[in-house]
């Protein structure tokens, strides 16, 4: 049966997202020494503890991660003595800088020619848990759509996000693919919601999981050839 959607993840996929991470997290204690000279240098393992103790009370944080990050901003803040409203605006302020360095990505190669040629052919969505925006990335004008765990309250690998995917394109499950690099979150959560799964696998690590990938690629330049197939 011929495959009329494609749906993407976005982090370790359209790019490796380590660096942008390393880099934004960089970029927002810089800020913050600047701006917010009182926090100081707050260990890493002290915002973990914030962090474990906002999911412990909110577990659905772990789907909304920019509410998330700028929660822990507001504690530590208040926690080096500024005011609910001053650290109010300097978490604010202080994620916005994360965001935008976040999105300083540097796509693979090979991501806009594949997406140009695909979306001639098929309906192209993104599933990602992420934050990042794909129209702050110059992306937008291939997807149909865009779902992100934030929006939904629900991230990968549970079937609903793959499923919305499926109604907003107006597409059968069987008539559609997903392409990512988790074997749990991408692989296993479109095939528990009927989708075909491809494993992107640039680095030809060994799969460890129970479930096997409908196929894997070590190139998203690999994609128009092996959907035609199908």
């Amino acid at each position: 049966m011929s495959i009329e959607l494609i749906t993407f993840d976005l982090d370790d996929t359209l790019w490796d997202v380590t660096p942008v991470m390393q880099d934004a997290e960089a970029a927002l204690r810089n800020w913050l020494a600047l701006h917010a000279p009182r926090l100081g240098a707050v260990p890493v393992e002290h915002l973990w503890q914030i962090r474990s103790g906002l999911l412990s009370a909110e577990p659905m944080l772990k789907h909304r991660l920019s509410e998330l990050r700028r929660r822990i901003l507001l504690h530590a803040l208040e926690g080096a003595g500024y005011s609910h409203g001053e650290a109010l605006a300097l978490a604010e302020a202080g994620f916005q800088v994360f965001l935008n360095a976040r999105h300083q990505v540097e796509l693979f190669a090979e991501v806009h020619p594949t997406l140009e040629a695909l979306a001639e052919r098929y309906q192209l969505g993104v599933i990602t848990n992420g934050n990042a925006d794909v129209r702050r990335l110059g992306l937008s004008e291939y997807f149909r759509f865009a779902l992100c765990a934030e929006e939904l309250g629900v991230g990968k690998p549970d079937p609903k996000p793959f499923r919305e995917a499926l109604r907003r394109a107006g597409v059968a499950a069987e008539r559609a693919v997903h392409i990512g690099d988790h074997p749990s979150d991408d692989i296993a959560g479109a095939q528990a919601a009927g989708l075909r799964a491809i494993w992107f696998n640039p680095q030809g690590l060994s799969w460890q999981a129970e479930t096997t990938p409908d196929a894997q690629i070590a190139s998203l330049a690999e994609l128009p050839a092996l959907l035609a197939s199908w």
